[in-house]
């Protein structure tokens, strides 16, 4: 099967000329997008200088700087006069406004969740984004759509000022504005068979917005091999819980959000989290998101997007609500007809797993569920989060279903857990045989023997050394796939247990005047009580295990952990520590039992018993116990031979 897979890659490869041809291809592709790239941020950086112009010249300067904003504008300078409209749509999951200038969405408020503090959740806030098309004209003006005054259309009808809709159930409204070509009368007016339009449609009880930019009745104004250029900005605001010391760590929020990307032939890939960064990405996108921990703000193409450019920075804000900085300079394909359009469409939502999976485009890949390795990953996806879904359908508290959550994953992994205990404790019971064997070859030359006379002792016990070893590593996927799973799980966000008020983050049960250096300037009960309880569960299970205490440094590594453990989890999820600290606590009952369970005379009975019939019938040795006799009879010979053969 492994053949004939490789011999099917190596059949279906292409072929070097045709490697070199389609990199050529993509190649060119991205030189004419990088060149449209630069004339873009060129037109927008002169028509914000012309705007400030405006704003703060006398009137004869103003005039000069008008007659320049128009020839920069060229064919579409009819749109820079006229006063800014905001139309306003509300349905039953967010809010949003649309402003005429630049014509695009100003404002988006979520209506389900609140921001950290009761304030309003803001995807987009007002002022902090920007939304700008550039393309070329017939007559090589780059036009830049970020300060156009569009004009607003409702439902084909013309809107007049500032306008509130709101929609609910199966309700839909469309929002167009379009900036149209300047007409032949003059200078201010306006063709209007001949302009583009940014058209939004909005639907009752639905997180996405369909937007379209449609071409219309402008063959003979833009060029014919024009390249559109999309860049959108948005400066994002925190929503949850923040905690940060000097070191900068702690902030989950920050180390959770990036620019996610899509390639269409590839999975999602993403940005480095919580940090500066940028990617050039040549190949066509199906979607690009701008995430942060629980939300985001996704651009979904209905075909592709030909490139991309993108960017995430964080500066250092007076803001307290500052977050970070997101663009993306996208590369969008045009036909010259007289009527083209590029469909696509906005998603403002939660990071829910149900729902971005649902839209069956690889958004659940935001999450971060171990997707780096499978195992983690399938726990999460077909364990974790379907068991976790159904209890909540019982409307407990969340507390609650986190503990019976950890009852079943521990009732799941008890046959492993019973293996690992009981080999532990028959190990326990051998200690003083093993003892013996370790003072009957004391010599570095007796490795071998004293090797095989303890293999010959764990059998007689019916123990492997490696039984206790083993079940634990099959435990690590869950134990890491919990660890993923909680601090992402929006579920758990502001909803309280105990004394935690959001299960999301941290629970603080006194905040400290100072910052400790990787720990925070906050006291996280639930890791406390995690790591005393972790710090007794070590104490304990050294003390069973006299043998550990040979290996060098064995002991420190035990005793370090539960502070290494300490240090990592104060700043994170409440839920995370809380099920650490219930998974420990039924860990230490099931080891207490199993071990009590254990019957000493029983192991030795059976060892002598063992002892005793291997006098009156040998043993039929394993090919591996003939190779190691081989072995140390050949060593044994080298060490007569003084080391030769």
């Amino acid at each position: 099967m492994f053949a004939v897979f490789i011999g099917y890659i190596w059949w279906t490869a292409p072929s070097k000329e045709e490697r070199e041809k389609a990199q050529a291809y993509q190649d060119s592709v991205y030189k004419a997008y990088t060149d449209s790239v630069a004339r873009a941020e060129e037109a927008r950086v002169a028509q914000q200088l012309l705007a400030d112009s405006l704003a703060t010249y006398d009137t004869a300067a103003q005039q000069t700087a008008l007659e320049q904003a128009r020839k920069a504008a060229g064919a579409f300078a009819c749109n820079l006069d006229g006063e800014n409209t905001t139309i306003s749509v509300k349905n039953e999951v967010f809010s949003l406004d649309i402003n005429s200038l630049g014509a695009k969405i100003d404002n988006v408020v979520l209506s389900e969740y609140t921001s950290y503090g009761d304030l309003p959740l803001d995807l987009i806030g007002k002022g902090n984004d920007s939304l700008s098309l550039t393309f070329s004209t017939k007559n090589y003006e780059a036009i830049s759509t970020g300060n156009l005054n569009f004009t607003p259309f409702i439902n084909g009808q013309k809107a007049d000022g500032d306008t509130q809709i709101e929609l609910s159930g199966t309700d839909s409204a469309i929002v167009s504005m379009r900036a149209f070509v300047a007409g032949t009368d003059s200078a201010t007016a306006m063709d209007p068979n001949r302009y583009l339009e940014f058209r939004y449609t909005i639907r009752g009880n639905s997180h996405e917005v369909k937007f379209d930019i449609h071409f219309h009745g402008l063959q003979g104004t833009v060029q014919d091999n024009s390249s559109l250029t999309l860049f959108f900005k948005n400066q994002l605001t925190r929503h949850e819980k923040h905690a940060v010391g000097k070191s900068g760590r702690g902030d989950q929020e920050r180390s959770y959000s990036s620019i996610y990307y899509k390639p269409t032939n590839d999975n999602a890939d993403n940005l480095s989290d919580g940090t500066n960064g940028e990617e050039n990405v040549k190949s066509p996108l199906q979607w690009i998101a701008f995430k942060q921990q629980f939300f985001s703000t996704i651009l979904i193409a209905d075909s592709a997007f030909e490139n991309a450019d993108l960017r995430t920075s964080t500066s250092q804000s007076a803001d307290e609500r500052y977050l970070c900085d997101m663009e993306s300079t996208i590369g969008l394909p045009f036909s010259p007809t007289d009527d083209y359009t590029f469909g696509m469409r906005y998603y403002f939502g939660s990071n829910k797993y149900r729902t971005l999976r649902n839209m069956d485009l690889g958004l659940e890949r935001m999450l971060p569920l171990g997707w780096g390795f499978f195992a983690i990953q399938w726990v999460n996806r077909f364990a974790i989060i379907p068991v976790f879904n159904f209890l909540e359908q019982f409307n407990w508290n969340y507390g609650i279903i986190i503990i019976i959550l950890t009852i079943l994953v521990k009732l799941v992994l008890f046959p492993i857990a019973y293996k690992s205990y009981s080999s532990s404790a028959v190990m326990r019971v051998l200690q003083p045989e093993v003892a013996k064997l370790n003072e009957k070859y004391p010599k570095q030359e007796d490795a071998l023997k004293k090797q095989q006379a303890m293999s010959a002792l764990y059998k007689k016990a019916g123990v492997s050394p490696m039984a206790g070893c083993l079940p634990m590593l099959l435990q690590l996927p869950i134990l890491y796939a919990m660890f993923r799973f909680f601090p992402a799980s929006i579920e758990l966000r502001q909803q309280p247990f105990l004394w935690a008020d959001d299960l999301s983050t941290f629970d603080s049960i006194l905040d400290l005047p100072f910052n400790i250096p990787f720990y925070g300037d906050h006291i996280s009960l639930f890791c406390l009580l995690m790591f005393g309880l972790q710090f007794v569960y070590t104490w304990y299970t050294m003390r069973q295990q006299a043998s550990s205490q040979s290996i060098p440094g064995m002991k420190f590594m035990m005793y370090f952990m539960p502070f290494m453990m300490l240090f990592m989890l104060n700043s994170m999820s409440a839920a995370l520590n809380f099920y650490y600290f219930l998974s420990l606590c039924i860990t230490m009952l099931q080891m207490v039992i199993i071990r009590r369970t254990i019957n000493e005379d029983k192991i030795r009975l059976r060892i002598e018993k063992a002892n005793a019939n291997a006098k009156n019938k040998p043993q039929k040795k394993s090919r591996f116990m003939k190779r190691l006799e081989e072995m140390q009879k050949q060593a044994e010979q080298m060490q007569k031979n003084g080391g030769k053969k």
